[in-house]
């Protein structure tokens, strides 16, 4: 699963959802994506499992990549634990997602196939994502 291999402090303060996303709202490899509604945290499970569906589908043709990183990490005390004592140990990483960002492009293969594979990896993410297709593609139909 994806993680940082290395960041400057261990825990970070879970920050606050508002605005559309500036950076990485274009198709800027593939002819075909998948772009997000909504905003949220994506796990690193989830981006995992939404990447395995999609390579599945496309039986490891055309190309793939993977538009977000899970960078944030996410803290959890242990269960039945009194309160105080300071903050729990990181559990699992997240990505910090806003509407507008692109989460996954491909490119090298039929519309309609790519289109069927985006769906599958959709249905494994929490949050409402938009089928994106570049304009002018050699396989548009």
């Amino acid at each position: 699963m994806l993680a940082p291999k290395k960041v400057k402090y261990r825990k970070q303060q879970r920050g606050r959802a508002y605005g559309n996303a500036t950076r990485g709202v274009e198709l800027a490899f593939g002819d075909y994506g998948l772009k997000s509604l909504d905003r949220g945290w994506m796990t690193a499970r989830e981006i995992e499992a939404a990447r395995v569906a999609l390579t599945r589908h496309v039986k490891r043709g055309g190309r793939v990549w993977v538009r977000i990183f899970p960078d944030k990490p996410v803290t959890k005390k242990p269960t039945e634990t009194r309160m105080g004592k300071g903050k729990g140990p990181p559990e699992f990483w997240v990505a910090v997602i806003k509407p507008g960002r692109m989460l996954f492009e491909m490119e090298g293969i039929p519309r309609d196939v790519a289109k069927e594979a985006l769906r599958l990896a959709a249905n494994k993410l929490s949050l409402s994502t938009q089928f994106c297709e570049r304009q002018g593609t050699m396989y548009a139909s």
